[in-house]
């Protein structure tokens, strides 16, 4: 658990006794790959922090097509945040891509979170801005850049994801066919080779 503490701890002040009695009834789990965390119709009552691994956020459209809307690495809390605030049916499935090791929060924790930390407050608020601004940012990348630019950044956001993601869905995630992508990494194959 010292993972999540350290992470906790820099966003918000908080005693050793406190994170002690937040993290009490969450556990640890590992996830293999292709293995769902959470899944679509059902109602959220988790939050996870990834201690090791990639999990991967897609949506299935009416005709079945997954669509690729998130990355989740190392140090980060991920869950369908809407679902959880609102405890309507979750939209988004949350997939292991590699092994992976989370932290489970269930929700009596972050409502003893809300209750009893000085910071508390402090700490759902900036966990939810991450989350209310991840999605406007990917919103303006979809639309205003290009696929290329779009595919320059995604290293950026997402270090070393080629090698731990399947190519097809780093494409979804860009919103591209994985043949655009493949051309897309054939052209800076090449113009590094000048």
């Amino acid at each position: 658990m010292e993972k999540i503490k350290a992470a906790i701890r820099s966003m918000i002040e908080i005693s050793e006794d406190e994170l002690v009695s937040f993290l009490e009834h969450s556990k640890i789990r590992t996830f293999h790959p292709q293995e769902i965390l959470n899944a679509s119709g059902k109602v959220t009552n988790d939050i996870y922090f990834i201690n090791s691994g990639i999990l991967r956020v897609f949506i299935t459209d009416t005709s079945g097509t997954e669509h690729t809307t998130h990355f989740a690495l190392e140090n980060q809390f991920v869950s369908d945040y809407s679902s959880f605030i609102t405890q309507n049916l979750s939209v988004s499935t949350l997939q292991a891509i590699e092994k992976t090791e989370i932290v489970v929060i269930p929700r009596k924790s972050i409502e003893w979170d809300y209750a009893h930390l000085t910071e508390g407050q402090k700490m759902g608020r900036l966990i939810a801005e991450f989350y209310f601004i991840y999605p406007d940012t990917r919103i303006i990348n979809q639309y205003a850049r290009t696929p290329k630019q779009r595919y320059d950044a995604i290293t950026e956001v997402f270090p070393n994801i080629h090698n731990r993601v399947p190519q097809y869905m780093i494409a979804s995630y860009l919103g591209i066919s994985p043949i655009h992508l493949s051309r897309l990494k054939k052209a800076e194959y090449e113009s590094t080779k000048k």
